[in-house]
């Protein structure tokens, strides 16, 4: 058996910036035993697997140790290659997901703009055992489908220098992965920083993280008055993200950048 595979750079202008998804198109499922493997191998933050169904596609996402129940980068990457490699005519790609149907339009700006649904946070109890885990203290710890942390600047943001296994101890019964977040600073142009830690996931840090702007943006625009927000995840790779709330969806743009095109080959 053999299979495409495409490697985008999703959040990118160009390569080796943004967050690197894998995406495999097929034309009947394999089994989950075979997806995950493929998703090990590739040893990607997310392989992202499509079939087409009805109007748009089916689309699951496998990290190199779990399935999730949603990934936005390589949903990002999955539409790049749909429009630029696999001659999708329209404008809209409708994505069938354990997360619901999303979309993925053209923009005229030449980004791609994602509807996602917006996942609500609420405060918790300050959990005193994050500050050593992560190395600073938050300011503000809330949960919802993931954790939030809440810093007093991009700076706290930067330094942070979390201990991945007992992060991992502690989030892995949450199922969550923790989004640390602050404010821009004043004159960079970003609303406010991000940075996505998954170790439960398999994933340390994970590079530009789509669906963490289904938590954050909702957060931020209620505490910033504003629907309309650009955000920077400050990981080591970095990327930029645009986002706006449209009440109970979050839309999140972003650009691509091809890496690799190249095939899987599976022995029966």
């Amino acid at each position: 058996m053999v299979l495409p595979l495409y490697q985008v750079d999703a959040f990118a202008s160009k390569p080796f910036e943004g967050n690197p998804a894998a995406v495999v198109p097929l034309e009947a499922w394999l089994s989950d035993e075979q997806m995950l493997a493929i998703a090990a191998e590739n040893n990607l933050a997310e392989t992202a697997f499509l079939v087409a169904e009805g109007d748009g596609f089916r689309l699951r996402w496998f990290t190199p140790t779990v399935e999730v129940d949603l990934c936005g980068h390589a949903t990002l990457a999955t539409a790049h290659v749909l429009f630029t490699h696999l001659a999708f005519a329209g404008d809209t790609i409708i994505f069938h997901t354990r997360s619901g149907e999303l979309t993925v339009a053209r923009g005229e700006t030449g980004r791609l703009i994602m509807n996602f649904p917006a996942r609500p946070v609420k405060p918790m109890a300050d959990p005193k055992v994050l500050g050593p885990i992560l190395g600073v203290a938050p300011r503000m710890v809330l949960t919802g489908a993931n954790m939030i942390a809440v810093f007093d600047s991009a700076a706290d943001v930067a330094r942070l220098t979390p201990a991945f296994v007992p992060l991992a101890e502690y989030l892995k019964p949450r199922n969550q992965v923790l989004i640390a977040t602050a404010a821009g600073d004043d004159g960079s142009g970003f609303d406010f920083v991000t940075r996505v830690f998954a170790p439960a996931h398999g994933i340390d840090e994970d590079h530009v993280t789509g669906s963490a702007y289904c938590d954050a943006t909702p957060f931020w625009a209620r505490k910033l008055k504003k629907d309309t927000l650009v955000a920077r995840q400050i990981s080591p790779r970095g990327g930029t993200v645009w986002c706006a709330l449209e009440g109970d969806r979050v839309v999140v743009e972003g650009t691509c950048a091809d890496y690799l095109k190249g095939e899987i080959v599976i022995a029966d």
